[in-house]
């Protein structure tokens, strides 16, 4: 049965990328029916577990060390210590001890939760090796894992093995309901509604006939569907789910009302409270948040509050969600005394204001430049002995860069130390900013070389503040050396970081140079090795300062080296300069540049000092333009 680019029948199975294999492979894809069969009855070429130590293992039987240390990695995956359940597995083999099947599925479970999907092919080695045999409950968190990481076609390849090849291990209403809830979040709906119908429909190639949809499976195919914006089909599974006798509960109507209110038809989704209680549903914080937010999105927030008195009636009490996202819908409207309305009516509801609540208060005061309030909302929120986090540090910060106040910017990173806030990579970004646009690239060299430091590790905005920083200064070099740092540092160049160089040496005439040796575009796409936009290399932190303060001193160079010398008096010529030794001190480096030729398509960049100065932001740049806009 081929559905959709998934043929959902034993004879092959498709994986992510569209490719066909046989069946029976390995859960790992690596070897056949036939060679596992070898493997378990004869050893294969499977390395056998290592030798145990403890003898009640050693004999097969049940060991209660084994038994106590699973128990201790459940205790901690539900602690969120996932990494720790997975060290304390390790310890099980260190101390001779073979983990039991129940073990390896405890395993699996905490490395799921920390994305560590890499680690699947050795763990299902391990139990092939150690001749453990799968049962239902493993075969269930195996397809969950591959869901979570996307991997759509090696979890039908696992139901698949799960039904034909390992009798009295079927899959279950949670097997379904996995795979229906993974073609839904992948936005396949389509296949979502298939897996349904064959689970419905009993036939299945013999694998359903005695698993039927519960509620929990109609609710995760109504998301599917609403999650695509497709409604008429949510409304079709509500009704074929009524013919069967199972009734919407309230997550069906809080999932068709956020469909809508997402489609900006919030006024349906209010509707549907109505349909609730004819059904003798009561509402939820949920439904009533949806409908809230819904009405702030589409800008009708008199609505949204009308909504927020009405739950009283309804017997249902607001929560500090709802007042959250109501106070922001009018703080981004600009609508302050409505805000003072909101928290007075919080108040009255007996609604104790969260980290939240004061953040987007920060936020609306630091936009518009307001620092007194700001800071008046902070105090507040300390004495509510609620502790700010690096994103309200990061708000701060931003709104003392809009007002021309890099240095106060800075100070909150040392009042962060002090109170034990480690700063995010956000607050370093929006401090550089803040000393690039008042053209004071020494001290955001400083700072970046603070944030290294510290083990913050930069990410493209980072380097692109530096770059804009450098080319407002007319010192494209520099923004040119920064690039290269970029580069080695395993963070990913854009087009529109390549521009922004291009553009810098656009700012001081030199067209040529704007052109130049950028590097290919398939370059400009290839990644680099083995990193990625939060890979850190491996090299000291002040590398990046040290070169930056090398470009500093580039003159000897450019006046010596006749292969440079043109671009050096084409710049000072440029920036009107008299003698080409009045910019000695910060010259263009040498014209030998490593990359190679790219053609870049450039218009002007418009500049105002002026203009920044008042701003105070950072960029948001295209191919075509460069224009100011506040850090976010």
């Amino acid at each position: 049965m081929l559905q959709d680019g998934i043929q959902l029948t034993p004879a092959s199975t498709s994986n992510s990328t569209g490719k066909t294999r046989n069946k029976g492979k390995e859960l790992n894809g690596s070897a056949s029916t036939e060679e596992e069969e070898k493997r378990q009855g004869n050893g294969g070429d499977a390395q056998p577990p290592p030798a145990s130590t403890c003898t009640t293992c050693a004999k097969g039987h049940t060991c209660q060390a084994v038994v106590s240390r699973t128990r201790e990695m459940r205790s901690l995956i539900d602690a969120k210590k996932s990494h720790q359940a997975q060290a304390l597995f390790g310890h099980l083999a260190d101390e001779g001890h073979r983990p039991s099947l129940v073990t390896y599925t405890t395993l699996l479970t905490a490395v799921t939760n920390q994305r560590a999907f890499e680690a699947i092919p050795s763990l299902l080695a391990g139990i092939d090796a150690a001749g453990l045999r799968p049962d239902a409950i493993f075969f269930n968190a195996l397809i969950n894992s591959f869901v979570e990481a996307g991997r759509m076609g090696e979890a039908t390849s696992t139901f698949w093995k799960m039904s034909r090849h390992h009798p009295g291990c079927r899959p279950t209403i949670s097997t379904f309901n996995t795979l229906i809830k993974g073609f839904g979040i992948a936005g396949r709906p389509d296949e979502s509604q298939r897996i349904f119908d064959m689970m419905a429909g009993g036939d299945g190639a013999g694998v359903a006939s005695t698993v039927r949809p519960n509620l929990t499976t109609y609710n995760i195919l109504v998301k599917a569907w609403c999650d695509h914006r497709r409604l008429e089909e949510a409304w079709g599974v509500v009704g074929r789910m009524r013919a069967r006798g199972v009734e919407p509960d309230v997550v069906t109507y809080n999932t068709v009302a956020s469909a809508y209110a997402k489609n900006d038809e919030t006024w349906r989704a209010e509707e549907l409270v109505v349909e609730m209680v004819r059904a003798r549903l009561r509402t939820s914080e949920r439904t009533w948040g949806i409908i809230v937010g819904g009405y702030c999105r589409e800008g009708r927030l008199e609505e949204a509050l009308r909504c927020v008195r009405q739950m009283k009636d309804a017997g249902v009490l607001p929560n500090v969600i709802v007042f959250n996202t109501l106070l922001k819908g009018f703080l981004d409207a600009n609508d302050t005394a409505a805000a003072d309305d909101v928290l007075g009516l919080m108040e009255q509801f007996g609604i104790e204001p969260d980290i939240v609540t004061y953040s987007h208060q920060l936020n609306a005061f630091s936009s518009l430049g307001h620092m007194a309030k700001c800071s008046k909302v902070f105090d507040t929120m300390v004495e509510a002995r609620i502790e700010p986090d690096p994103q309200v540090y990061s708000i701060l910060a931003k709104g003392h860069v809009r007002a021309q106040q890099p240095g106060k910017a800075e100070e909150l990173l040392e009042r962060m130390r002090r109170l034990g806030v480690r700063p995010n990579v956000v607050t370093f970004t929006t401090v550089i900013s803040g000393w690039c646009s008042v053209a004071d690239m020494d001290n955001a060299a400083r700072v970046y070389k603070k944030m290294r430091d510290a083990g913050v590790r930069p990410n493209l905005r980072t380097f692109e503040t530096l770059i804009w920083g450098y080319s407002e200064q007319k010192q494209p070099w520099k923004a040119e050396e920064v690039l290269r740092m970029m580069q080695e540092a395993g963070v990913r160049p854009k087009q529109s970081t390549y521009s922004l160089v291009a553009d810098a040496w656009k700012a001081v005439g030199l067209v040529k140079n704007a052109n130049r040796n950028l590097g290919s575009p398939d370059d400009r796409r290839r990644p680099a090795p083995n990193a990625s936009d939060h890979d850190e290399p491996d090299r000291r932190p002040d590398d990046d300062d040290d070169k930056l303060q090398r470009s500093g001193r580039a003159s000897e160079q450019a006046t010596s080296d006749p292969s440079s010398r043109a671009s050096f008096v084409q710049v000072t010529s440029a920036l009107g300069t008299g003698r080409a030794g009045d910019f000695a001190s910060s010259a263009p480096p040498s014209s030998s540049s490593p990359w190679r030729s790219c053609q870049l398509r450039l218009r002007s960049s418009g500049f105002c000092r002026e203009r920044r100065q008042k701003q105070g932001g950072l960029y948001s740049h295209s191919i075509s333009s460069i224009k100011m806009v506040f850090l976010s």
